[in-house]
């Protein structure tokens, strides 16, 4: 018992650090897709960390099972180069025995996963994709450049000369082609982006309202002191229209109605159902490949620079075997125990080799005191 404490404890302690670093590179090189809503959108920092952090969890899905290969290799090679697992070989401990510790922890992560793919994901990415529609369709946030055309929802732009203090605008463009029956441009001196309960307008003093009909061709000018642009109207039109894949539970993707798609996308939709459900078992067959290899054998002084290597290379076929039968088996949905033999296979192959193995080491053992 003692034993499975102190090594488990190795593993999450080592699994917790790779975690962290990979989820932060992540997180990274992801949060740049997300600079152009703090540019161009005006979106504050509390906000755009928000934003990203809502993806968290789908991230941790798929860095949990690799985190937990990568934690125990380490682990396992550590305690061989340091001659710990010879002692223990030695005192007449199995392979299966001293595997258990990393299979706790790989039952855990299991779990972990199941909790992510099940519930958090679709959740956290349902809220991630609505926030970040209401940002990019929320005139609130509109930040007006400079000399500059900005596209306002479909067919409407806004050009501005300049930007004076207090919000005041000089120089306003609107031109409207929303309407096939007509295309509206709005010139002004000057004017601003104001909100009001019914939503943003733009207030123009000063200039004329220019109407053309695009069948007659005809042109109907209106000056005017003032004019408002009323944009609530416009933002209430842009709604989603559907969900994605990453959005819906699973009881929606194993059994996908037309509410929810087209019926010929339900193949790819129970297919990605059935990704959920397997996904995380990978935490337990990646790490069953590491302890098999590194306790396969005979130890030697030399390093296990080889037994990383093939277990490296060997989960990396683990990872594609998975992958790739999600992709047949939503081309030809009869392939889907396929999806579950890909993932569970590795690990009852490695299961089986360490019952059948005994360790043992190469040279004279260790005197131990």
């Amino acid at each position: 018992m003692r034993i499975t404490r102190y090594l488990s404890g190795q593993i999450v302690t080592a699994m917790l650090f790779i975690v962290v670093s990979m989820t932060c590179v992540i997180w990274l090189s992801q949060s740049l897709r997300f600079v152009d809503l703090i540019v161009n959108r005006g979106l504050p920092i509390p906000s755009f960390i928000y934003l990203t952090l809502m993806l968290m969890p789908t991230w941790l899905s798929i860095v949990l099972p690799i985190a937990a290969f990568a934690a125990t290799l380490f682990v396992y090679n550590k305690l061989t180069n340091d001659r710990e697992m010879v002692v223990l070989a030695a005192a007449g401990l199995s392979p299966l025995r001293l595997a258990v510790p990393a299979l706790l922890v790989a039952v855990a992560t299991t779990l972990a996963g199941y909790l992510m793919t099940l519930y958090l994901v679709p959740m956290s990415y349902r809220g991630f994709k609505e926030l970040q529609f209401q940002i990019r369709h929320n005139f609130d946030h509109l930040v007006l450049r400079e000399g500059e055309f900005r596209s306002i929802g479909d067919g409407l732009t806004v050009y501005v000369r300049a930007r004076e203090d207090q919000g005041q605008l000089a120089g306003i463009i609107v031109h409207d082609q929303s309407s096939p029956k007509k295309t509206v441009t709005l010139v002004a001196e000057r004017g601003a982006l104001v909100t009001t309960p019914e939503g943003p307008r733009v207030v123009m003093a000063n200039g004329s309202r220019q109407e053309r009909d695009t069948e007659s061709g005809r042109v109907n000018v209106l000056y005017f002191d003032r004019y408002t642009v009323d944009l609530g109207a416009m933002r209430e039109e842009v709604q989603r229209t559907f969900r994605d894949q990453n959005e819906l539970f699973i009881d929606d993707l194993l059994y996908p109605t037309d509410r929810i798609t087209d019926p010929r996308n339900f193949d790819e939709y129970i297919a990605e159902g059935h990704q959920r459900l397997t996904a995380p078992l990978l935490a337990l067959s990646l790490t069953a490949i590491g302890v098999a290899v590194l306790l396969s054998g005979e130890f030697s002084r030399r390093g296990q620079t080889v037994r990383i290597v093939s277990s490296v290379m060997l989960a990396g076929i683990a990872e594609a075997m998975g992958l790739g039968s999600k992709y047949l088996a939503a081309r030809y949905p009869v392939l889907i125990p396929v999806m579950w033999l890909a993932v569970l296979g590795p690990f009852l192959i490695a299961l089986l080799s360490m019952t059948r193995r005994r360790l043992r080491r190469r040279g004279p053992a260790p005197a131990v005191a």
